[in-house]
């Protein structure tokens, strides 16, 4: 069990490493969002590139954000039944969860994307947009980093509530491991 432990505790650090990171990319947003604003608005000027810009930094936070937003349930969930649940219950929720309904849906989204990134990787896409970004490639690639962060969190739950059903809850969720107590 304890490399079931370190497993989940080093995806859970790598996904909290890259969820802060990428969230800079939305303060990045809001001054390249004004910025344009004032270029076009104030000075009837623009640059597709820099409005490309924003478009890929909003796409590589959601992309990228969502193993992060996984670690620390943030999520929609219909909780109806999990909110008022014990432990187990939930630990049950999350093990079959992940497993059974996460990570087919992450193994398709990785499974389909391989092909479109790899096109993309093959050709050294670019923008279509005359003045636009290089490198369209690069932002397809998220994809399939989507599909690997999301897979790990959903390991990472499924580990840390199949730790729980063996009588270690403090490994859940803080809000979980508070309603254990």
């Amino acid at each position: 069990m304890d490399k079931l432990e370190a497993f989940a505790r080093t995806v859970d650090r790598l996904n909290e490493a890259v969820g802060r990171a990428v969230s800079w990319l939305t303060l990045a947003m809001v001054l390249v969002t004004f910025t344009v604003a004032v270029m076009r608005y104030g000075f009837n000027w623009g640059l597709v590139w820099v409005q490309e810009t924003y478009v890929w930094m909003h796409g590589l936070v959601f992309m990228l954000g969502a193993g992060y937003t996984l670690l620390h349930n943030g999520h929609v969930r219909v909780d109806v039944f999990y909110r008022p649940a014990g432990i187990r219950y939930k630990a049950w929720v999350d093990f079959l969860g992940s497993l059974l309904l996460l990570m087919p849906l992450v193994l398709v989204i990785f499974y389909v994307s391989w092909p479109y990134v790899a096109e993309s990787w093959s050709k050294l896409e670019e923008s279509r947009e005359a003045g636009g970004l290089p490198g369209l490639f690069l932002l397809k690639t998220a994809i399939l980093l989507f599909a690997v962060l999301v897979g790990l969190q959903g390991l990472s739950l499924a580990a840390k509530a199949l730790l729980a059903l063996r009588g270690r809850p403090e490994l859940l969720t803080a809000q979980d491991a508070a309603d254990a107590r």
